[in-house]
């Protein structure tokens, strides 16, 4: 150790070096390894360079000191406090007065013994009491309640008694000294037979002073009762009624505030709602009600007696304590009749099998004995056999006839009455239904049936067969959908269209667009697609083409209703607007069959761009020229008119009335869509309130549309014709009164719409500066060199910057820290693990030691 001391001195800095530095370099002239070297890849002139060279073991030697003596000084002091502190409640406050203070104490105390420190400790601090007594004390039994002939005393064993039974004699013979002679040498011991006088006499001496005691506690108690009763009188005095009236009177009425608390305090409490059920539970749930219901429905079309099926409760005695130890099974035998006999099954088997084999064993036996009195007997016996056989056959035939006769009147009235349950259940629904496979099935389900059983039947058919349940269903309902527009479809080509019942099938409809939109756009694309080739080739072949039928109709009608009509473009809403416009364009109006579908054609336009106001151009012109083939022929000119309406022809008197007594008459009502198929037998009057039913709708429609495309710049040249046409050509005065009215208000819309153009002004734009000569100045950005700013901008950037380095060395230090705690703690442990590693060799070699020795004695002794 010296002659490195003295190494280490030779090998020391010159004396300018001072402090922290001087050692430092000691190190380094000693250890060249600790020195670091940070070089750069370039080096840059005039730029000052602070951390060329680094010293990383001299700065973790200097880290470990310090922290060995701050931060390891405070770990092992962590536990250990010598300063006191007061940390009483308000010791210190003045403004708290006493009384306070002890108060707040003793809160705080019982918070404290309130939180349970253990929790398998139930009963911690807090001592219960019963009547200001302990429990823990009255748990011990200490006091025990003696009964009135016991002494008061009980429990306590005088010395005289203890030595008397339990001293073996030897403490009666003894010389009892008083405190006053023990002194006193002179008196003899007292005999056994003193002794136990003495403690007799005493015994019954302090029973008699018990008795008086309790003797005289009893007198007391009694007359304190009659002094009280006596003074009782004078104290309750009942109050007069008119004195309480008054009293209640003075009472105040409760407040408002008060009332209505008391009714919080009563108002029941929130509870917790049922779960939200999704849809497929809902529909196991439907289809689970249904099948019930279905079984109910059969049982009774059967005749079969719910009650008949219950089983009837088993006796149960009163004194059976319904423990729940009773036996399902019922192990009684059955006592039944037979052809007139007792038949109990178990015990004619039994018997049986004894009997056969009581005759296996026998029979042998008793065969060659008896076979000579079984020939002699035989005729007899046999006679005799058959006389009973016809005697109990009749027997077994009366009571029979007796039991069907009984049977039959008991049975007459259930009849009765299951009749009409059966009859009932007959007429009912089925509750489930499967999917028809194909149309013909469809529709035979639904023949016959009311429009109300028809609607239960298909909904029925969708709550069985929800796509939920099965894996197939989904493709079945799919079918269904298909169906039930064919089925509508047909019902609209009846000669007596059914549109009531068509208007009732278009919820089941819906329902079934809603749950699969991809089958159904396909289905309806279909029937379009179907409808615009017929059109087509019918154009291709005639030349021009007629309406469709009543059913495309309401095809095109439930469109609207299924699918959104709003949007730009649709895959099953624009095909059909398409479709649309082309029958207003390309069919001829040829009779008044035609002017209605295409008037109900132009109702649907206005549905479909209700929302969206799109022009439709087709309904315009449509409309002109509804109003053109109401005119008189000499009426017709001064205006154009477009396909497929002409300006000639036999055609343009369709919706002219002549007859005053029919215009006379006419009443406004609405054009029903059924009349398309039976005009043909209608009269004169009704044809002709039809044409001016026609004529009314039409102006209706022309107000409709003054109102929708009002907003549009081109509207008075849009509605221009039809202006000219209303103004000039129709004869107003000869219409009735009320079509006079529909005809003005439809013009009073057309020329209340004032014109709003707006004039063509070529779009302003921003004026074009003039080229300036002076040259542009652009900062050029210098990559990693922060950019020069403000002041504040500056400091800013510079606060930023030394948060950041502060909290990287912060977060640095504190991870070096909790490592150097971690290294202490592990030296802790190993040394512990060391120490008690070197004691349990300590005594595994004691131990050794001493079993050496015993051994060795134990040889010694056998050696001996």
């Amino acid at each position: 150790m010296g002659k490195a001391a003295k190494r280490k001195r030779k090998v020391s800095v010159p004396s300018t070096a001072k402090g922290p530095v001087k050692s430092a370099m000691a190190v380094v002239k000693s250890n060249p390894f600790e020195v670091k070297v940070n070089r750069q890849k370039f080096d840059i002139l005039g730029r000052k360079t602070k951390n060329d060279v680094g010293l990383p073991g001299v700065s973790r030697s200097k880290a470990i000191k310090k922290r060995n003596q701050t931060l390891l000084k405070e770990y092992k002091e962590r536990e250990k406090t010598n300063v006191f502190k007061d940390k009483r409640f308000g010791e210190y406050n003045t403004k708290i007065t006493p009384e306070e203070k002890m108060i707040r104490r003793f809160a705080l105390e019982r918070q404290q013994n309130y939180g349970k420190k253990n929790i398998y400790n139930l009963n911690e601090d807090e001592e219960l009491t019963h009547y200001g007594q302990s429990l823990a004390e009255i748990e011990k039994l200490n006091d025990i309640v003696d009964s009135d002939s016991d002494p008061e005393e009980g429990g306590t064993l005088s010395a005289e008694l203890t030595a008397a039974h339990f001293g073996g004699g030897g403490g009666l013979l003894r010389k009892k000294v008083s405190s006053e002679q023990q002194g006193e040498e002179e008196e003899k011991p007292k005999s056994r037979k003193e002794l136990i006088e003495e403690m007799i006499a005493k015994s019954k001496q302090e029973k008699q002073e018990r008795q008086t005691r309790r003797e005289s506690a009893l007198e007391l108690t009694e007359k304190l009762d009659k002094d009280w009763k006596e003074i009782q009188t004078l104290i309750a005095r009942k109050t007069p009624k008119s004195e309480r009236k008054d009293k209640d009177i003075e009472k105040p009425k409760p407040d408002e505030y008060d009332m209505i608390v008391r009714e919080l305090g009563f108002e029941m409490k929130a509870k917790p709602s049922e779960r939200l059920k999704t849809e497929e539970e809902l529909a196991k749930e439907e289809q689970a009600r249904l099948q019930k219901l279905e079984a109910d429905r059969l049982r009774r079309m059967h005749g079969i007696d719910e009650q008949a099926n219950k089983k009837r409760p088993s006796h149960m005695s009163a004194d059976d304590l319904a423990d729940g130890f009773i036996l399902d099974k019922d192990d009684r035998r059955l006592l039944s009749y037979k052809d007139g006999k007792i038949n109990i099954e178990n015990e004619e088997k039994k018997e049986e099998e004894e009997g056969e084999e009581e005759d296996n064993e026998n029979g042998e036996e008793s065969q060659e004995e008896s076979a000579s009195e079984d020939e002699e007997d035989d005729a007899a016996d046999s006679h005799c056999d058959l006389e009973s056989d016809l005697e109990s056959e009749e027997e077994a035939a009366g009571n029979k006839e007796e039991k069907n006769h009984k049977g039959s009147e008991n049975e007459s009235p259930n009849v009765e009455k299951l009749d009409p349950k059966r009859e009932a259940a007959k007429s009912e629904l089925p509750y489930t239904f499967s999917v028809p496979e194909s149309y013909e099935t469809f529709k035979s389900l639904l023949a016959g049936r009311t429009i109300e059983q028809q609607l239960i039947i298909l909904e029925r058919v969708q709550k069985c067969n929800h796509p939920s349940l099965a894996v197939g269903n989904k493709a079945k309902l799919e079918k269904l959908f298909g169906f039930l527009l064919e089925y509508i479809g047909e019902l609209a080509t009846l000669d007596l269209p059914e549109l009531r019942t068509i208007d009732k099938l278009v919820l089941p409809l819906y329902n079934l667009c809603q749950m699969f939109p991809e089958a159904a756009s396909d289905s309806i694309k279909f029937i379009l697609r179907d409808a615009a080739h017929d059109l087509e080739e019918v154009i291709e072949v005639k030349g021009r083409a007629t309406f469709p039928g009543l059913d495309m109709l309401i095809y095109l009608k439930i469109i609207s209703l299924l699918f959104p009509t709003s949007d730009f473009w649709h895959p099953v809403v624009t095909p059909a607007f398409m479709y649309m416009s082309q029958l207003l364009t390309k069919c001829r109006i040829t009779t008044l069959q035609d002017v209605i579908k295409g008037l109900f054609i132009c109702c649907l336009f206005l549905e479909y761009v209700s929302l969206s106001r799109r022009f439709v151009p087709e309904l315009i012109n449509f409309l002109l020229g509804v109003l053109h083939i109401s005119l008189p022929k000499n009426q017709a000119q001064g205006y154009t008119v477009v396909h497929p309406f002409t300006p000639v022809g036999k055609n343009l008197e369709l919706l002219l009335v002549c007859d005053k007594e029919d215009l006379e008459s006419w009443e406004k009502q609405n054009v029903p869509l059924s009349i398309v198929t039976r005009l043909k037998e209608t009269s004169r009057t009704e044809v002709n309130h039809i044409r001016l039913s026609c004529l009314a709708l039409c102006f209706d429609l022309i107000k409709k549309c003054a109102a929708l495309y009002e907003s549009l710049p081109s509207f008075h040249e849009i509605m221009h014709p039809v202006r000219i046409l209303l103004t000039q050509h129709v004869p107003v005065n000869e219409y009735p009164e009320k079509m006079q009215e529909w005809y003005h208000s439809a013009l009073k819309e057309l020329e209340n719409k004032v014109k709003h153009y707006t004039p063509l002004i070529c779009e302003k734009k921003k004026p074009v500066p003039l080229k300036q000569y002076t040259p542009k100045i652009v900062k050029v950005l210098e990559f990693g060199r922060k950019q020069a700013g403000s002041k504040k901008e500056q400091e800013r950037k510079q606060l930023i910057q030394r948060h950041k380095r502060e909290l990287k060395g912060a977060i640095r230090e504190i991870r070096k820290d909790n490592q150097f705690l971690a290294r202490m703690q592990l030296s802790e442990i190993m040394e512990r693990d060391s120490a008690r590693k070197r004691k349990v060799k300590e005594l595994l070699g004691s131990l050794a030691t001493q079993e050496g020795e015993w051994k060795a004695m134990k040889r010694k002794k056998w050696e001996s």
